[in-house]
């Protein structure tokens, strides 16, 4: 059996409770990894706090990082048994990143780059892939303009780092504490956050900007930022204000759960210095409930990692 943090009832962080789950068949295509963290990311709440549907146990968690057991048949990655990883999850009933054994495909998993934690390794999958495919939709020029809200978050912050690794103008948002990180992170541009987003971007960008990628899911209210025909990426499956002046582009992390060459690249950057960290603390597994407190506290920055004996 394996040890695995999960529900059984939706709730709020006491419902999240030890289990004793059985391992996961391995197939063709897929690696085992023995979990030594998991990031604790805001869509874990949500996955603990909805209604449990048709699966009675749920595991949440979507990037982990740990030590490679076992490896499939025709696995066409460069992986062998003891390298050190981290991997994206797709998580679905007791599959989820917060157990001690997980299998997942190979394409979800990279190498740690030398330098990194595992611990910092373990926010980097689902997060810096996300940050990434919003990159990717964009497909902005280098030199365009690019708004982003929730700059101090970390799919924001690797968002800024990507960005201007690209040779993009960033325009960032941030509260007074946050300004310096934001700032360290190579927003060009910094603005207030909230409602009055759009405004302040129009000020210094009287045209408004090439693109926006709204990571604090502000959606209607920061369009007005983004030029005619230009471009708005959305985290929160929000489509747009029903005209068709500027281009709303929903993303959904699948579309990069197994996209390796992304993957690796996103582990090459950081390996370079490319894309920092920011932590909120490492506590052990059985705290669980207590990370997933801290995603409750009004202005918390960076992620949570559960550490596994």
């Amino acid at each position: 059996m394996v040890q695995a943090i999960g529900v059984t009832e939706p709730g709020g962080p006491d419902a999240l409770v030890v289990l004793d789950l059985p391992a996961e068949p391995l197939g063709a295509g897929d690696v085992r990894i023995r979990v030594t963290h998991a990031t604790v990311n805001p869509v874990d709440a949500m996955m603990r706090s909805r209604p449990a549907g048709t699966d009675p146990v749920r595991v949440p968690g979507m990037e982990v990082a740990g030590v490679v057991t076992e490896i499939g048949p025709d696995v066409d990655r460069p992986l062998a048994v003891g390298d050190a990883v981290m991997a994206i999850v797709v998580p679905a009933g007791e599959h989820g990143g917060y157990r001690a054994d997980l299998v997942v495909p190979a394409r979800s998993v990279a190498k740690i780059p030398a330098g990194l934690t595992a611990a910092q390794a373990a926010t980097l999958p689902m997060n810096g892939l996300t940050a990434q495919l919003a990159l990717d939709t964009l497909a902005l020029p280098a030199g365009s303009t690019v708004a982003v809200t929730g700059a101090a978050g970390t799919v924001g912050g690797y968002f800024v780092q990507l960005a201007k690794h690209a040779g993009l103008v960033v325009i960032a948002d941030a509260s007074e504490r946050d300004q310096d990180f934001v700032r360290s992170c190579g927003a060009d541009e910094i603005v207030p956050r909230g409602e009055g987003f759009s405004t302040a971007v129009r000020q210094h960008h009287p045209d408004g900007v090439d693109g926006l990628v709204d990571t604090a899911r502000l959606e209607a209210a920061v369009l007005d930022a983004v030029k005619d025909d230009g471009i708005a990426v959305s985290l929160s499956g929000y489509e747009g204000d029903g005209s068709d002046r500027i281009r709303v582009a929903p993303i959904f992390i699948y579309q990069y759960a197994e996209n390796a060459v992304q993957l690796d690249r996103v582990a090459a950057l950081a390996g370079a210095g490319v894309l920092t960290f920011r932590s909120a603390g490492e506590l052990p597994v059985a705290k669980a409930a207590d990370a997933h407190r801290g995603l409750e506290r009004r202005g918390a920055r960076g992620r949570s990692v559960l550490a596994f004996d």
